[in-house]
């Protein structure tokens, strides 16, 4: 598959690729001075306090907020958890059968992430969190959060304001950003992707100033942005747990994080939902690029959706077998019946890495012929260097599965 990514690094770990378009618009919420860098007062008189949320310096997309009380106040730091995950199978030929409904559900949002396949560029986990989460605030320091909501539904609390999440939902946030995740169930099932460089909207369908295109199969009328703003005018102990360099650390800062009066930029959180994805269709089948919903670098998403199958009299609707040499391919299944498998569930996820070849199971490239339209629903994620998997993906993996080609 081409997707156009440019190719890896020399360096290893953390990446970064520029960052132009996270966010294709501007955006306000609240109150702002007139003009950036200058007195902004309270109604007593006191000043408001500035503070520029950006990436890459100075350079890349930012916003400026303005607090109640100096962002800047760290009371103390306390203990530390190692996060990094480790590799059961590093080197790994074989094609993958994840049973992620397996997850056992478990605590909030931040204990129940697990990550089960992962490279320098990315983790991908899965989570199955009971409750909300209340008694601290999360930053990742580390990666971009793309979080599919399964299951469940609730409000993403952010220091920029609220999103309302449902399923279907992509949650997009950004590196920095202080959340909360309010559940509002108890039988909720996330697909998280952790990128360690931006999450974009594809290049493909923007044009040189950001906009999405005429082609495109979405565009900004179907980004949720944050819609209500808290601003908590409140001193104390408030714990956030950052996650930098693989390490959660607990630090304890004096004021409320949610204390912003207003901002404005381009850097911030935002919703997709998966159904608001049009699909392009033809007269004989669609390349998965097709299909994409997001990029970053090394990486892309794609959002698999109910479609009108291709329309040449000969046309067959399967994807035709391709050899994976450049990617690792990975197929999050949500719901309805997947064309091109075979006894496959919703939270599966499938594994096909780079050097083999795949395609159709035995039976779905014929089934297909003749039919009209498929009622598939998925999330897919190619990654540009090979993924990893930790104990837990062999632990919910079906062992069966690489010969499931076999007639």
């Amino acid at each position: 598959m081409n997707f156009n990514i440019a190719p890896p690094p020399a360096h290893l770990f953390i990446t970064f690729a520029p960052t132009q378009c996270i966010m294709p618009f501007y955006h306000q919420l609240g109150s702002i001075p007139d003009k950036r860098h200058t007195i902004f007062n309270k109604p007593d008189g006191s000043l408001y306090y500035e503070q520029l949320f950006g990436a890459e310096g100075f350079h890349g997309m930012s916003s400026l907020l303005y607090h109640v009380h100096r962002p800047t106040m760290i009371r103390g730091v306390g203990k530390e958890v190692d996060t990094t995950p480790k590799a059961a199978v590093s080197r790994n030929i074989s094609p993958r059968m994840l049973q992620g409904f397996n997850i056992a559900p478990k605590g909030d949002f931040l204990e129940s992430r697990t990550v089960v396949l992962f490279n320098n560029d990315v983790n991908i986990a899965l989570a199955a969190p009971q409750k909300s989460t209340t008694d601290y605030f999360y930053k990742n320091a580390d990666a971009d959060e793309l979080i599919f909501v399964h299951q469940g539904e609730g409000t993403l609390r952010t220091l920029f304001g609220n999103i309302e999440f449902s399923y279907g939902d992509y949650l997009v946030i950004p590196r920095g950003i202080i959340y909360q995740l309010e559940m509002k169930t108890t039988d909720n099932r996330f697909f998280i992707v952790e990128s360690f460089s931006p999450v974009l909207t594809p290049k493909g369908y923007r044009n040189e100033f950001g906009q999405l295109l005429e082609h495109s199969p979405f565009c900004e009328r179907d980004l949720r942005r944050p819609s209500r703003l808290e601003t908590h005018d409140e001193k104390g102990d408030f714990l956030i747990k950052i996650r930098k360099q693989n390490v959660l650390h607990d630090v304890i800062y004096a004021s409320h994080p949610f204390d912003v009066i207003g901002w404005d930029g381009y850097n911030y959180p935002y919703a997709f939902s998966i159904h608001n994805f049009e699909p392009i269709t033809g007269r004989v089948h669609q390349p998965p690029p097709v299909h994409q919903t997001f990029e970053a670098h090394n990486l892309v998403v794609c959002s698999f959706c109910p479609r009108l199958y291709d329309y040449h009299p000969r046309a067959i609707p399967a994807p035709y077998n391709h050899s994976n040499i450049d990617s690792d391919e990975v197929v999050y299944y949500v719901e309805g019946d997947f064309m091109s498998r075979n006894h496959v569930d919703k939270g599966y996820i499938s594994l096909h890495p780079g050097g083999i070849t795949h395609g159709p199971h035995p039976g779905a490239y014929e089934r297909s012929i003749g039919q009209k339209e498929t009622k598939e629903l998925a999330v897919m994620v190619d990654t540009f260097r090979p993924l990893m998997l930790t104990q837990t993906a062999l632990d919910i993996a079906d062992d069966t599965y690489p010969q499931s080609w076999l007639e």
